[in-house]
């Protein structure tokens, strides 16, 4: 969920949704209609479907306990070694290594202060020889608040990294219309594709070619002309 996304808008979405899906189990079982709608306000719609496929993912494999190694996170659908290292330490307070954006900007201001183009396998090495591994979790947290507040009191020192990327405007995006394609039908179950297009209210070529996207990534099922929020379950769950 803070993927992208700023924790402010995070806080209330995230407890709104432990709330609705507090185990694994819960969430693989749900109708993604029902998911997507909970998770509806944060955008970037395949993190919801993503953490579904984990869930299900997780109680098929693991029976709805999520493995405390970095191997075994790996072999969950969407989980990186960011995700799988961030996992095992603040779930599991295990000393593994791995950076995000926070962490990134606290090592960059400290070591990189003249240097652009900085790679992260130039900071994992530090971040390796820093880690408190009595208390890992503890550790990561208090360089991800002070990476907060470099950002506040500084040039972002993320510009200097080498991975550094701008975020794109949402309006006018492709990222807009697909979160108004999917607001629109979970609003109405099933829609002609001409009136969804016309719901969706932009550029009516630019929806036509979106719509088929969510359809591969398993996000709209179609019944000749009609769209809906898929029904099928991609994994099974045990």
């Amino acid at each position: 969920m803070l993927q992208q996304t700023q924790v402010e808008r995070v806080i209330v979405k995230y407890e709104q949704f432990i709330s609705a899906y507090p185990d694994f189990a819960s969430l693989a079982r749900a109708p993604l209609r029902k998911m997507l709608t909970v998770w509806q306000g944060l955008g970037y719609n395949r993190r919801a479907l993503a953490l579904q496929k984990v869930a299900r993912s997780v109680s098929a494999a693991y029976g709805g306990t999520l493995p405390d190694s970095v191997e075994r996170l790996l072999t969950l659908p969407g989980i990186g070694p960011a995700s799988a290292g961030a996992i095992c330490a603040f779930a599991y307070n295990h000393p593994t290594v791995f950076i995000e954006t926070n962490i990134r900007t606290v090592f960059l201001h400290v070591f990189f202060r003249a240097k652009e183009g900085v790679r992260d396998k130039d900071i994992i090495p530090l971040v390796e020889k820093t880690l408190d591994t009595r208390n890992p979790r503890g550790w990561y947290y208090a360089l991800m608040d002070y990476g907060v507040m470099l950002k506040k009191a500084v040039l972002n020192p993320n510009r200097r990294s080498a991975h550094y990327q701008r975020q794109t405007r949402f309006e006018g995006s492709d990222r807009e219309i697909r979160g108004l394609i999917l607001r629109n039908l979970l609003v109405s179950p099933s829609l002609p594709e001409e009136q969804l297009v016309e719901a969706v209210g932009k550029t009516p070529k630019r929806v036509r070619n979106i719509i088929p996207r969510l359809v591969n990534e398993g996000f709209l099922s179609r019944n000749g002309n009609r769209l809906r929020i898929s029904l099928r379950r991609q994994f099974a769950v045990a």
